[in-house]
């Protein structure tokens, strides 16, 4: 670890038992126990802060940064009291279904969808079983676990370990009285989707896809294989005519969410308007409380499902709509949940560095990779750019943007 690097999870050794079960759970290898005095330590350089050591330490003993238990249980408090709700979904972040989709889910297991509280966390396997009992002795009468399906989880092992505490916990709760179907689990997983209509079978996607995902088709489109597709968006990155798209992600809902957003952020204050892409992994504090985060900045974040789904084009629309700066977080290639296919992304970046030059907007773009991993290096990151952006934004406006 750099000296600059404060550390998102640590473990405190007066409460450390040295029981090894964080160590035999973690999916990245990133604890270990020192032979000089047996204690557990954390080797945050692999450590991708998916929170299951912590979630699992019996003693409490692992302390975290983003999502600790009184946090979390903090956030159902004041929500709750703001809404009324008697459902509880608990989504992972990289596979969390749409608002639509949500209410569907909620439906199928005969609830009503009109009224729920939504909670994002980084993997399944962050939830320990005393939240889900504090949760449901608040009032909150079920509890959906929405996990990535079996083989898709971006930290490996969270889904099954969440989907056995669930299991457990559904026997446990019937003790206390409460019904064994106040907790669920359901499976899902985005996947890409055809816009058959817009599809001129030139194949790129067939081409691009580093899971063997899409399969051409002689006298048709080409078919995705839903077991093998992951959601990363490298096709609808190359798809010339937006006919293959990443549910959650698509191209015009995306331009959409910012399209309008310069001239409002320009209404609001005289400041640069910043816009900000964030790998869903890169940054949680960003994307979870943006107006925490980014406030007094004039600045909003848009959330990407990786870095191969950060499309060039939504960049340079970005100045043309009216933005000053805009800055990219991702993760570096070791991190990458999605490692196959880091290849694309790069050649993207590089045709995309190559645009801004010749329309005198290199300065005002930037790409980070940063990782949660170090507390506070994205408001750091984000802090310089800023000053930057304010910087050029006195000498002269950007060249081509729209204008307040």
């Amino acid at each position: 670890m750099n000296d600059t690097c404060l550390a998102a999870v640590s473990i405190d050794q007066d409460l450390c038992s040295r029981c090894k079960v964080c160590y035999s759970l973690c999916p990245f290898d990133a604890i270990y126990q020192q032979p000089e005095d047996g204690r557990i330590k954390i080797d945050i350089q692999k450590c991708q802060v998916c929170g299951i050591c912590s979630s699992s330490c019996p003693v409490s003993a692992i302390e975290m940064a983003y999502y600790d238990h009184e946090g979390l249980l903090e956030h159902i408090r004041v929500t709750t009291g703001n809404e009324n709700a008697e459902t509880l979904v608990i989504m992972c972040r990289g596979n969390s279904p749409s608002s639509g989709e949500v209410e569907d889910i909620l439906a199928a297991q005969g609830l009503d969808g009109s009224s729920y509280l939504p909670m994002r966390v980084p993997c399944a396997g962050r939830i320990p079983m005393d939240f889900i009992f504090n949760v449901l002795r608040s009032g909150t009468k079920n509890i959906i676990s929405i996990q990535c399906q079996d083989g898709f989880c971006r930290m490996k092992e969270g889904t099954s370990i969440e989907t056995r505490r669930m299991l457990l916990g559904m026997a446990v709760i019937q003790q206390f009285g409460y019904p064994r179907d106040s907790l669920k689990v359901v499976k899902y997983s985005r996947k890409a989707m055809w816009i058959n209509q817009e599809c001129v079978g030139c194949d790129k996607c067939v081409f691009i896809c580093p899971y063997e995902a899409i399969k051409a088709e002689p006298f048709s489109s080409p078919t995705v294989i839903e077991e093998k597709c992951v959601g990363c968006g490298a096709c609808q990155l190359v798809c010339p005519h937006k006919a293959i798209q990443v549910k959650g992600y698509e191209f015009d809902n995306v331009l959409a969410s910012y399209g309008e957003a310069a001239k409002r952020l320009r209404s609001l204050s005289d400041q640069p308007a910043i816009l900000v892409f964030s790998c869903q992994w890169s940054e949680f504090s960003a994307l979870d409380d943006p107006e925490r985060m980014l406030k007094g900045k004039n600045a909003m974040v848009m959330e990407v499902p990786c870095f191969k789904g950060m499309d060039p084009v939504h960049v340079v629309n970005a100045f043309r709509n009216g933005f000053d700066g805009v800055m990219a977080v991702v993760c570096s290639e070791t991190d990458c949940k999605l490692q196959k296919g880091r290849d694309v992304a790069d050649r993207q970046v590089e045709v995309l560095r190559n645009a801004l030059k010749k329309l005198g907007l290199s300065d005002r773009f930037e790409l980070h990779e940063i990782s949660p991993r170090c507390e506070g290096e994205f408001a750091a990151k984000f802090d310089a750019f800023h000053h930057k952006v304010m910087n050029l934004s006195k000498g002269s406006p950007v060249p081509g943007g729209s204008q307040p």
